[in-house]
């Protein structure tokens, strides 16, 4: 794969939040909610990021588009918006773009959020909602602004007439189109979905899939959809990350993640996706124990609490993130022979 292809390469991000205690508000340590994550995204593609609630999904998105300011690491992105004269586009660190850069920059970086009941001011008109960002920025006013709201919304969905109601007029599946149609006023090339479709009902989460779909093939976006249902990732993604307690453990395409997985985890979320066929049978992995605290995470391997294959190796050693060829990584001392370890465990 040509570097040139991604439009985005994440490196070593980090985001730590502090304790506090005592009568002087100290810092006693720190939760270690993202740790170290490396990926890349390349242009009109889906990278799929999914594990359990707390382990840093969310966080790593809001990270990249610094509605929270990150720890540590490197934000590599290809800009339309600061592209000079004669240029395609502009590479920069997201991370050290100055404030007035950044309100530029937002322009191709957009974010849906997981709930839509609380990610739209009440007080606010559809029209406001889905116009704001086009005003703020100045690209449309006046009669030009309401064409383009009107335009914005019958591309996902809804009709003109909506333009006048409040977000409490609308259903689930209605309000995160509206957010979608949000998302989309500025043309940006990148988009972070939040767990667009956990909080809808399970009919209209499929419609809101397809809507996802359609819209990348038409207007060429680039999605990191985080989500924490496997079913759900591997319809949408071309490739699918797997974090844990704040590090990413496996990440290949996603044929070959979900057909052979390396890391213990990945396959322990794969045995428990349902298939919808009673003659097939799966072997059902339960995992032992919780998730552990973050903020005092083990020694080793962060999973070998939970771990059906663990070794003393394990709790000693943190293993490397292996390039296991054919774009294929994980962070495991024997993802070399993850499969030979299942078959000795059944037998």
């Amino acid at each position: 794969m040509n570097a040139s292809d991604n439009l985005i390469e994440i490196s070593d991000l980090a985001k730590f939040f502090p304790v506090k205690k005592g009568i002087l508000n100290r810092t006693a340590y720190h939760v270690k909610a993202v740790d170290g994550v490396s990926f890349s995204i390349r242009h009109g593609k889906t990278l799929g990021l999914v594990g359990e609630s707390g382990c840093g999904k969310t966080t790593t998105g809001r990270a990249i588009l610094r509605l929270i300011e990150p720890t540590g690491g490197s934000i590599r992105f290809r800009s339309k918006k600061l592209a000079g004269p004669g240029q395609a586009f502009k590479t920069v660190d997201v991370r050290k773009v100055p404030p007035a850069t950044l309100k530029s920059l937002r322009q191709d970086m957009q974010i849906i959020f997981q709930d839509p009941y609380s990610s739209l001011n009440p007080r606010m008109t559809v029209g406001g909602i889905v116009g704001e960002p086009l005003t703020v920025y100045g690209v449309a006013s006046g009669s030009e602004l309401e064409d383009r709201v009107e335009h914005l919304l019958s591309t996902v969905g809804l009709k003109p007439d909506h333009m006048g109601r409040y977000p409490h007029e609308f259903s689930g599946g209605q309000r995160q189109r509206i957010g979608i149609a949000r998302a989309l006023a500025l043309d940006p090339q990148l988009v972070v979905a939040d767990e667009p479709i956990s909080a809808l009902d399970v009919s209209i989460q499929a419609q809101v899939m397809k809507l996802l779909d359609r819209l990348q093939a038409e207007f060429n976006l680039t999605y990191l959809f985080i989500s924490h249902d496997l079913s759900v990732v591997r319809y949408i993604s071309n490739s699918v990350a797997v974090m844990y307690l704040g590090k990413i453990v496996e990440m290949a395409d996603t044929k070959v993640l979900f057909s052979n997985p390396k890391h213990p985890y990945t396959e322990a979320l794969i045995s428990a996706v349902p298939i919808p066929d009673p003659k097939f049978k799966t072997r059902r992995i339960i995992l032992r124990g919780d998730v552990p605290n973050p903020a005092d995470p083990p020694s080793g391997c962060y999973f070998h609490t939970r771990c059906p294959y663990v070794d003393p190796l394990c709790s000693r050693e943190t293993p490397a993130f292996k390039d296991l060829g054919d774009n294929h990584f994980a962070a495991c001392h024997f993802a070399d022979r993850l499969s030979l370890l299942a078959v000795d465990r059944m037998c």
